[in-house]
């Protein structure tokens, strides 16, 4: 014969006080689990988001980033020309050969200096990727020491604001114009007239990369065995958006183990605060326990009956959890990536996050009421009249 459900909810609302602090552990495991597993998911997002199927990336061979890429003006030329790379309805190759550089800048929050990256690009390049939108101000003009800055690093460094003007290589740079790039990492750039960066910069002898629109993407492995296979280039090509994604992998990977890490050694702490709680309210109740026993309930119905409770507690704890982390949605934060430079990124809750914390809570709920319930129901009639 099993015990009714209503049972159950019965005696966490009688004993709300040891009820209460056994949720306020577990939500706050799980808030702190969900809101680390949303960081880790914002970084690879703003990667894995960066970038587009129908485009190929060309860096020199070898490279681990664009920043350690070098291509020859030469070699740049004979690769632009090739008739698989598609063209718009003026008949502008849709190829941007591009110089990235890192500069020294100072953070809004403290005035500390972080590396953000300058990316030297032609008009065309606002063709080759389509996601770029203006938010505020305008483009810059081609030959002139004006910029454009992506939304998130605009937020996080000083003088990144339309009208402001910043000093790159002791030349004053107006700000001429915000951008967004739906999430992606290039909202964590800094881009100007190419022709006008590279003397600045020392860059006149070649490019760092050439981002480039084929005309059929399927080509693209054909294409780069052809680079490959030719001495002189010293080049790989890349579909765009997995070059982007494959630059997440490391760091993802240590904030994700960061996030399990952390839930696991706050986990602990959260179940055995559960078993305590729960051997408190076995404790309190063993009378009520022997006269179930006595009443012809089997031990496996007490069993399951303190399980069940246990995992009622955590459910509702871990959907407080939950709630508690969504504000930190849509938070801005920044680490490093494989260009030595700051990228900006939103942490991103999703479905698979929140459910992740759900299951995580109902772990803690049936470990932490599993022993107090075999001891429950262990508990011979008589002892248990005894101790009461």
């Amino acid at each position: 014969m099993a015990l009714p459900l209503s049972y159950n909810l019965r005696n966490l609302k009688v004993r709300w006080q040891l009820t209460l602090l056994a949720v306020g552990g577990i939500a706050l495991v799980v808030a702190v689990l969900v809101v680390l597993m949303a960081m880790a998911q914002g970084f690879s997002l703003a990667l894995r988001a960066t970038g587009s199927a129908d485009n190929g990336i060309v860096t020199q061979r070898g490279s681990n980033s664009e920043l350690t890429s070098g291509i020859s003006q030469e070699n740049a030329a004979t690769i632009i020309a090739d008739g698989r790379i598609a063209r718009n309805d003026k008949g502008e190759i849709l190829a941007s050969p591009e110089n990235v550089v890192v500069a020294n800048l100072k953070r809004r929050a403290d005035g500390q200096p972080t590396n953000v990256l300058i990316r030297g690009v032609t008009p065309v390049a606002f063709e080759v990727r389509r996601g770029i939108k203006l938010v505020a101000g305008r483009r810059f003009q081609p030959g002139l020491y004006e910029v454009m800055v992506g939304k998130r690093i605009a937020e996080r460094i000083q003088g990144l604001d339309v009208g402001g003007t910043i000093k790159l290589q002791r030349k004053d740079w107006q700000v001429v114009g915000i951008y967004t790039s739906d999430g992606s990492g290039f909202e964590s750039e800094i881009w100007a007239d190419r022709d006008a960066m590279a003397p600045a910069f020392n860059r006149g002898g070649g490019y760092q990369s050439i981002t480039l629109r084929l005309q059929d993407p399927s080509t693209l492995p054909a294409f780069n065995e052809q680079l490959k296979a030719d001495p002189q280039f010293q080049v790989k090509l890349d579909q765009e958006l997995k070059y982007y994604s494959d630059q997440a992998g490391s760091v993802s990977g240590q904030l994700m183990a960061l996030a399990i890490f952390v839930a696991i050694v706050m986990g602990f702490g959260a179940v055995f605060g559960a078993m305590n709680t729960m051997n408190g309210i076995v404790a309190a109740r063993t009378r009520e326990i022997a006269t179930l026993r006595a009443l012809g309930f089997s031990r496996l119905s007490i069993l399951v009956s303190f399980v069940i409770e246990s995992t009622l507690l955590a459910l509702v704890a871990g959907t407080i959890g939950c709630l508690l982390a969504l504000p930190a949605n849509g938070f801005t934060s920044a680490t490093g990536n494989a260009n030595f430079s700051e990228l900006a990124f939103a942490f991103r809750i999703t479905p698979a996050a929140l459910a992740g914390g759900l299951v995580f809570a109902l772990v803690m709920g049936v470990i932490g009421g599993l022993l107090p319930a075999i001891r429950a129901a262990r508990m011979p009639i008589a002892t248990a009249l005894r101790e009461a």
